[in-house]
């Protein structure tokens, strides 16, 4: 391969050679000499699947995941043998096992099994859904919920990505960044399908969480989408530091920001503080203690 070419692919992921017409793959700026290529690979095919695309063909598998069609063919064969994918008639799906991989990141930190009745009780006080949710790049993932049936912009569940941004729960997690490590999220494109309402410049951002670091506590208006309004705390770790963020949810045309704040946030205060104070005792218990 020309060097003029390598160098465009390490920008562009992936091109067509303007002589032979052959599809290159993505080359990866990653100097590590432990990185595995072929687990990174099937990684970008499972991410192939997402909305608005349950079902694909290989080249367009190969196409979204920036691979020639060999290699997809192959990561997609190994994934059907294991049961994550399905194929059928030419195309292929994902299948409900793909969740287990989820799942072990929830099972694996207890995040679901800890939170859960706290949660459950708080929704029961204020009569909302409340969730708990985590960082990823620019986006927040929610990690636990519960939900009050109500009619709202957005359907959430656990996996759930929105922009952090403009949400109660992002502004939380970003507010206890470095300086640098916000520079960076901030950098990052968000993977949501969703796009908020509320779209800040860095000054406005800055500002937005300059506030939210003195009050220990974010609040969002109808900027993630028409309605939506919520309160959100940060979920602290032994050490100190935000592990997670938990919010209440409400719909803005029956709910005040009066009640919001004057009833609701010191009921979430409450419960961020005993959620946090559960992941705390539970990182304190050997590990002897807790396994079978």
């Amino acid at each position: 391969m020309g060097g003029e070419i390598h160098s465009e692919l390490r920008w562009l992921g992936w091109a067509r050679h303007s002589e032979t017409g052959r599809t290159v793959v993505k080359v990866r700026e990653i100097e590590n000499p432990d990185f595995i290529e072929a687990i990174a690979r099937g990684v970008d095919v499972l991410k192939a699947f997402g909305p608005g695309k349950p079902r694909m063909t290989l080249s367009e598998v190969a196409a979204a995941s920036s691979l020639a069609r060999p290699t997809a063919r192959r990561i997609l064969i190994t994934f059907t043998e294991l049961g994550y994918v399905r194929a059928d008639d030419g195309g292929f799906t994902l299948t409900p096992r793909v969740l287990e991989l989820g799942m072990a990141y929830i099972a694996s930190s207890n995040i679901w099994e800890l939170s859960q009745p706290h949660l459950q009780d708080l929704s029961e006080r204020v009569g909302e859904s409340c969730s708990i949710a985590q960082l990823d790049g620019s986006d927040i993932v929610y990690v636990a919920r519960v939900a009050v049936p109500k009619l709202v912009a957005f359907s959430v569940s656990i996996g759930t990505r929105f922009p952090a941004v403009a949400t109660s729960l992002g502004k939380v997690l970003l507010a206890a960044l470095t300086a640098d490590e916000l520079d960076a999220v901030l950098a990052t494109e968000s993977r949501s399908v969703a796009r908020a309402v509320w779209s800040p410049d860095r000054a406005e951002i800055d500002e937005t969480l300059r506030e939210v670091r003195e009050r220990g506590w974010a609040m969002t208006d109808q900027q993630l989408a028409p309605s939506i309004r919520s309160v959100a705390a940060p979920v602290r770790g032994a050490d100190g530091t935000v592990v997670a963020a938990v919010n209440v949810n409400t719909h803005a045309f029956e709910t005040s920001l009066e009640t919001l704040v004057d009833e609701y946030l010191p009921q979430l205060l409450r419960t961020a503080t005993d959620i946090g104070e559960d992941w705390a005792r539970w990182d304190s218990l050997p590990t002897k203690a807790i396994r079978p």
